[in-house]
């Protein structure tokens, strides 16, 4: 996928318009960063975009220009993203206060290992990698950002950003090759 022209680069600040043009040019990749942002689960990436096109339209999330608008978007889903983990697990841990005195029980190996077997290989051995190694080989390699570009999706330096994709990459040459020598 050939890199976009950034259609917000040109005017500042943008117009609505302006915005809407530019998440109607990114809506894939912006999909798929959201997918990524919530470990694969659509219906979360759905809203989580929605919202995230909301905060860019109505002013919650200011273009300033200095950066790419897919940057810009990028980093609107990762934080709402983070938001609506830290929703959902208040959340959860609400219901878990009131519902303390019920045990669950263990999940029983039958249903682990027809778990497992539904996921893909490639998609266990990266969930095994650091959330920050995750999303940065993800935004260079599906996205097709450069290591700046995602450093500023992230909020990290180009530094720490250049660090975890290094070893982001060779834990999972490691891991691959673990896993095919199985």
């Amino acid at each position: 996928m050939a890199s976009q022209a950034d259609p917000l680069m040109v005017m500042e600040p943008p117009t609505r318009e302006d915005m809407e043009h530019a998440i109607e040019l990114l809506h894939g990749a912006c999909f798929g960063w959201a997918l990524s942002c919530c470990r694969g689960r659509r219906d979360d990436a759905e809203d989580v975009l929605q919202t995230s096109y909301l905060k860019a339209l109505d002013g919650r999330a200011v273009f300033n220009g200095s950066s790419s608008a897919r940057t810009f978007l990028f980093g609107v889903i990762r934080r709402t993203a983070s938001e609506r983990r830290r929703y959902d697990l208040v959340r959860i841990l609400g219901r878990a206060r009131l519902e303390h005195d019920a045990d669950p029980g263990p999940s029983d190996p039958e249903s682990i290992a027809s778990d497992r077997e539904a996921h893909a290989r490639l998609r266990d051995v990266l969930q095994r990698l650091s959330h920050r190694q995750r999303d940065l080989l993800h935004l260079v390699y599906y996205q097709e950002m450069t290591i700046e570009e995602a450093s500023e999706v992230l909020g990290i330096s180009l530094g720490s950003a250049r660090t975890h994709y290094e070893r982001g990459k060779r834990r999972l040459r490691a891991l691959l090759n673990g896993a095919l020598h199985s």
